[in-house]
């Protein structure tokens, strides 16, 4: 067996990242043995069944070090300096220890950037050079790399091919269901917040949906469920999971989403559930422009409750899933990632 570290940002409470690490262990060629740098060792030791070690732990990442042949950096939106100055120290830093030890290393699954400060796109520069093997999962990543001259392999994000597993909690719930990803944002103001919840109501009353409420990050997106289920106490619910496989499983039963968490787009579009997207990031912008999703910028939101409210319901009554030849062709684009985990630590 081959001991190869997994590093992101794991056990810190995000549901897409924890779909990352779900997707990346599910894909890992079975010579190899993973252990897991995560913000909550305890939590994701028992969840995955896998070796950890405290990712904020100097110590234990040394020690993780010593024990490894390879170590894989990914996935995700790890090298930005947008939400985290300290991000691209952090993972620059990691790598560049392992390279230094002779690990070999894989950036796996990337979506680089936004970069807007030349230390961190040098530091960044410098990382992604010195991998055994990099893929990314957008075309602005590609493009970045292509400038930088470091070989790349491009796929869809690998969470497309996520096994999904049925989610608990749904019971109560009649059917039609819209699910709701939201998270707190500089551009999420009250007069905004306000808008979208009185939109919402609008919305649930036309269509007697249930509405489900589903915190991505708790710490970052509770709140506002909260807020939104005040609104509609008798016609929401909010369902907080930890395993990202259930889910990914909840828009096996949804008719909708309005979303602004990247994954909950992706999820929601690889199991036939028409998507509404509000893009906070590049990341969602690029993946509206990918699979033509209708949705707005968080800059360019209505102010009117109306017009959002119809916006919705033109989408709901007249919009389409993906086509699921198009949705094979995602997952098994994906899956490319899982090759070249198998080329990279374990060729034949």
């Amino acid at each position: 067996m081959k001991r190869v570290i997994c590093s992101g940002y794991y056990g810190q409470g995000n549901a897409g990242d924890e779909a990352l690490l779900a997707t990346l262990l599910q894909m890992l060629p079975s010579e190899i043995e993973p252990i897991v740098l995560s913000g909550n060792p305890a939590r994701t030791r028992a969840q995955y069944q896998v070796e950890t070690y405290n990712r904020k732990s100097a110590l234990d990442i040394l020690q993780a070090l010593r024990q490894a042949e390879g170590l894989i950096w990914g996935g995700g939106s790890l090298m930005q300096d947008v939400t985290s100055a300290l991000s691209p120290f952090y993972y620059a830093g990691l790598m560049g220890m392992a390279q230094q030890q002779g690990l070999k290393t894989l950036a796996w699954a990337q979506g680089i950037g936004p970069l807007n400060r030349s230390t961190t796109q040098w530091m960044a520069r410098r990382a992604f050079m010195g991998c055994s093997a990099v893929s990314v999962r957008d075309k602005k990543s590609a493009e970045l790399l292509t400038q930088w001259q470091v070989p790349f392999t491009l796929a869809p994000d690998p969470v497309w091919a996520l096994t999904a597993q049925s989610a608990p909690g749904l019971g109560n719930l009649h059917f039609p269901r819209v699910a709701v990803t939201l998270r707190s944002h500089p551009q999420i103001n009250s007069q905004r917040l306000g808008a979208l919840a009185q939109a919402l109501k609008l919305f649930q009353k036309a269509t007697d949906t249930s509405i489900l409420l589903i915190p991505f990050q708790p710490s970052q997106d509770l709140a506002i469920a909260q807020l939104l289920h005040q609104v509609l106490p008798d016609h929401s619910q909010i369902l907080t999971l930890e395993d990202p496989r259930q889910i990914k499983g909840i828009f096996q039963g949804v008719e909708m989403v309005i979303g602004m968490r990247y994954h909950s787009l992706i999820m929601a579009a690889a199991e036939q559930c028409r998507c509404f997207a509000i893009s906070y990031d590049p990341k969602v912008t690029q993946l509206m422009a990918e699979l033509e999703l209708p949705g707005w910028e968080v800059d360019q939101l209505p102010e009117d409750a109306n017009a959002i409210s119809m916006a919705w319901l033109e989408h709901y009554a007249n919009g389409d899933s993906l086509d699921p030849a198009r949705i094979e062709f995602l997952v098994d684009r994906a899956k490319v990632h899982q090759g070249l985990l198998q080329a990279t630590f374990c060729p034949s």
